[in-house]
């Protein structure tokens, strides 16, 4: 016999993270080859409404099943774009091209020769709730 229940996964304080994962344990009579099925449950957290549940576009799948004792649902954001790159001190970019940020004997690197500020992917913080069932 399967088994269902509800719990929380944290991307963490602000700014968050783009994944994570949570352990389900307590599982007596799961077996190795037991379907384990997560979804995003409209629940209010601390951190977030039922809305912000339906909004956030959160992928949830569970794996890594272990006998007798549980299994993972992994969470992370879905469809993400990680926001463009931006080279600091370029032309057009509003950047400081003259600041000295990151000024040498050479002076400031600014254009081509300077870093590149951006990329990161999209974060989620707090808790959002999650379903699941295992047969």
């Amino acid at each position: 016999m399967g088994a269902t229940g509800t719990t929380t996964v944290n991307f963490g304080a602000f700014p968050g993270s783009s994944d994570t994962s949570v352990a389900v344990t307590g599982q007596a009579t799961i077996l190795s080859g037991s379907l384990v099925e997560a979804w995003i449950f409209p629940t209010a957290t601390a951190d977030h409404t039922a809305d912000e549940h339906w909004v956030e576009g959160i992928r949830v799948m569970a794996g890594n099943v272990s006998a007798g004792v549980g299994f993972t649902i992994y969470a992370r954001i879905d469809g993400a774009i990680p926001e463009g790159l931006v080279q600091h001190g370029a032309v057009g970019d509003g950047g400081p091209v003259n600041s000295g940020l990151l000024s040498g004997t050479a002076g400031p690197l600014k254009g081509a020769g300077a870093p590149s500020i951006g990329g990161l992917a999209p974060r989620l913080y707090g808790q959002y709730t999650v379903a699941w069932v295992w047969v």
